[in-house]
């Protein structure tokens, strides 16, 4: 994968998973949607999601910084 898409995958995903962790974005989805039965178990999957997303932006400019030189 280019470090480029790479780069905009993670901060784009790190965006999206702030917003959500952060605000009652994906709360209030949910309760349009019909699934706020599921808000108990959110943080399960953002918390980590956040993580992952934040570790591939690191990766990836560090992947960019090290393609420079």
């Amino acid at each position: 994968m280019k470090t480029r898409s790479l780069l905009g995958v993670g901060l784009i995903g790190t965006i999206v998973a702030a917003l959500c962790c952060f605000t009652p974005v994906l709360v209030v989805l949910f309760g349009i949607v019909g699934l706020s039965a599921l808000t108990g178990y959110i943080d399960y999957v953002l918390l980590p999601a956040l993580a992952l997303f934040v570790l591939l932006t690191i990766y990836a400019l560090w992947r960019r910084q090290k393609n420079s030189n």
